[in-house]
């Protein structure tokens, strides 16, 4: 008997030390994440502020009910602090203000359909009968192959415009060509299409398709610069950007975007990445866990929906996006 229970209690001490372990790490990553309004570097870890919310509050929900004495007071201080700073991350993309939304029968609406198809996709006659099936006004494909533009064409003669990087538009109406200048290396502008069309009220309006790089890398910040340049060109009123922004809600960084670009994010905590492989296919995850594309659109625009649709071929899930004129 005094042997079990001094397994017992070394258990119990492995225990403590696990989730105490757990805990520091989350209150640590969450804390330095929060200097990311001063630093890009520390601005990284917000993207995965979830993650230790989830730790830090696992961490304090087992010391307050498991934890002995001292490590008691060591976990759930650790994990308190921890779901503190990581809640503030996370809590201003679900309460900043938005827009009222329109109803589902509002007139003058127009349908958009956001994919980061993957390189890799295994899948793309399913992915195009999918995409064919929902019947867009606009699909935005970033990541887009040969391969997956010819099945899209092959099912509708949608008008096609192929952007920078492999990023490309398909609409159901005539489109006009939009070129974009190009200033400094290639480097500094991320994938990129753009169209103008004319929107139900027969007025035109512009939709550009994006995709930055990753934020760990330097090139980010310049292709960020350069497309507040070019949205600063277009009339934000009726201006709609979709893509995959690499880029999380919890970050400063794309808050500090939203402030400069001067268009309403429409996309609010939508989780749309990973769904295949990820890490060189070394990890897969049963659900997407970061919220990486985004959705804008200016002032003359009601959000109807912004959604995402299934898993498809493709490591994000695609997104679908309905909006309406104002009167």
């Amino acid at each position: 008997m005094a042997t079990m229970g001094m397994m017992l209690k070394a258990l119990g001490g492995l225990f403590d030390g696990l989730f105490f372990a757990i805990a520091a790490v989350c209150m640590a990553a969450a804390v330095l994440g929060n200097g990311g309004r001063f630093s890009g570097k520390l601005d990284v870890l917000t993207h995965f502020a979830p993650f230790w919310l989830a730790g830090a509050a696992i961490a304090l929900a087992y010391g307050l009910l498991h934890a002995p004495g001292a490590a008691r007071l060591l976990i759930a201080g650790a994990g308190a602090v921890g779901v503190i700073a990581a809640g503030a991350l996370i809590a201003p993309e679900y309460l900043r203000p938005m827009s009222p939304k329109a109803p589902a029968d509002a007139p003058r609406q127009i349908k958009i359909i956001q994919l980061n198809a993957w390189v890799r996709n295994p899948e793309i006659d399913r992915t195009a009968d999918w995409l064919v099936a929902q019947d867009p006004d606009v699909i935005v494909v970033e990541e887009i192959d040969p391969p997956l533009k010819d099945a899209l064409l092959k099912r509708r003669p949608y008008n096609y415009m192929r952007g920078m990087l492999h990023t490309a538009i398909f609409t159901r109406a005539p489109l006009e060509h939009r070129p974009i200048e190009l200033k400094g290396p290639w480097e500094a502008w991320p994938g990129l299409a753009r169209v103008r069309l004319a929107a139900p009220d027969g007025q035109p309006f512009d939709i550009i398709g994006l995709h930055y790089t990753w934020p760990t890398t330097y090139w980010q910040k310049v292709q960020r610069k350069a497309m507040a340049g070019l949205i600063a060109q277009h009339d934000r009123k009726r201006l709609i950007v979709v893509g995959d922004f690499n880029l999380t809600p919890w970050s400063f960084t794309l808050r500090r975007q939203d402030k400069e670009w001067g268009l309403e994010r429409r996309s609010q905590g939508m989780f749309s990445w990973p769904v295949q492989k990820f890490a060189g296919g070394r990890l897969k995850s049963p659900v997407p866990f970061l919220a990486i594309d985004q959705v804008y659109a200016g002032s003359d625009w009601h959000t109807i929906s912004v959604g995402t649709g299934p898993k498809l071929g493709s490591d994000h899930l695609p997104v679908i996006v309905r909006l309406a004129l104002k009167n």
